[in-house]
């Protein structure tokens, strides 16, 4: 079943680094509006924002949860990203 991006339409860049860190992520760098969050396990996420209470594109939530971050909607609910 896919991820309803609906739903995650309101996420904002803070709390999608907030997720990254609860998950095991750690911020590697930061230029600018671009962090990038490594997992021990090799998996990169990159965060770009122009303030920290920005909200996310749902093609851009895609890519970074789905691509990036590889979580499911398991993972989505245990991080309390979703309901």
């Amino acid at each position: 079943m896919p991820l309803d991006y609906r739903r995650l339409r309101a996420v904002t860049a803070r709390e999608i680094g907030a997720a990254l860190v609860r998950d095991g992520f750690k911020l590697a760098r930061q230029k600018g509006s671009h962090q990038r969050y490594v997992h021990p396990d090799g998996r990169r996420v990159t965060v770009t924002y122009h303030s920290s209470g920005d909200t996310f594109q749902i093609k851009t939530l895609r890519s970074m949860i789905e691509r990036q971050a590889r979580w499911t909607e398991d993972d989505l609910r245990r991080l309390g990203l979703v309901a």
